[in-house]
């Protein structure tokens, strides 16, 4: 049997094209070019989102003088947490942040169970309204929130639920609710429906399905837009607003814009509780970040 001597390995090409060491040494330095310039807008971006952030960290631990002193210095000599002592021994600007946590967590139990129902329904039925409601709850997320700030406002004061929790509550997740049912429906849809059918094979309810099978292997969609909700809720201002007039039901963004006084701005402390406002999202998405991304990617697959 006689042997293909005309066939030659890639190595032996390389060799013998003397052109082809020269290519490869080119296409390397572009490869390395393209990394470095991609790490180093990286590095550029993260500067350029962080500081800042670091900026008002440094201020919180600042004097109000000091502040405002030239030449600027990011790290202080007069180190001191009398803002956030001042803040934490305040009974009022404690009271903001118990409210926004009571809000926010309300609003996100609530909107989460509705959702969760609601997209199971839109996944897994067919029912005769079920075109005419998409169509609103795309609809209901193009409204600009800001035009609907008057009539909300007529109709809490109309249901007398002006300066309450429930107020807030159910104004936020009229926001909230339409993005996680989306949400939520788009991640039911990555699930086959095999496994309702293997509940109902074995007895089971419809409702068993939901949450005994679908639920538990739906957390990574749940939790991230659970962290949306709150998210929303925790930094909401408008409707806060205006949808209260006493100090015992401002959140913490009213909170820090009352810190804005006539005749004085308490910098200082505006840093400081923007800090403590800051941690809860922080560590939401540092506890749930694999759950966020996965989920967020999974839910808009359809």
């Amino acid at each position: 049997m006689a042997l293909d001597t005309t066939s030659t390995s890639p190595a032996a090409n390389a060799v013998a094209d003397p052109r082809s060491g020269p290519r490869l040494s080119q296409q390397a330095r572009k490869d390395s070019v393209a990394r470095i310039v991609v790490l180093v807008s990286l590095v550029l971006g993260a500067i350029f989102a962080a500081f800042p952030i670091i900026w008002m960290l440094s201020s919180s631990f600042k004097s109000n003088t000091e502040i405002f002193e030239y030449p600027p210095r990011l790290i202080t000599e007069n180190f001191s947490f009398g803002a956030y002592s001042t803040i934490i021994s305040d009974p009022v600007k404690v009271r903001f942040f118990i409210n926004s946590y009571v809000v926010s967590l309300s609003v996100t139990v609530l909107t989460l169970v509705t959702a969760i129902f609601a997209a199971y329904a839109f996944s897994r039925f067919e029912f005769r309204l079920k075109p005419a409601l998409n169509v609103i709850i795309v609809s209901v997320q193009a409204v600009p929130p800001i035009t609907l700030l008057i009539p909300y406002f007529g109709l809490m004061v109309a249901l007398k639920l002006y300066n309450t929790y429930p107020g807030l509550i159910l104004t936020y997740m009229v926001f909230t609710l339409p993005y996680a049912i989306v949400m939520m429906t788009g991640y039911f849809n990555t699930l086959p429906r095999e496994l309702d059918e293997a509940v109902k094979v074995d007895g089971g309810r419809t409702i068993t399905a939901l949450w005994r099978v679908l639920v538990p292997i739906s957390i990574p969609g749940i939790v991230s837009v659970g962290i949306y909700t709150f998210m929303i809720a925790w930094n909401e201002y408008l409707f806060a607003l205006t949808l209260t007039k006493t100090q015992d039901m401002r959140t913490v963004p009213i909170g820090i814009q009352l810190l804005m006084g006539q005749h004085s701005y308490e910098w200082n402390e505006m840093m400081a509780m923007s800090i403590l406002g800051c941690i809860p999202i922080l560590f939401l998405f540092l506890f749930f970040q694999r759950y966020f991304i996965g989920g967020m990617s999974a839910g808009a697959v359809k």
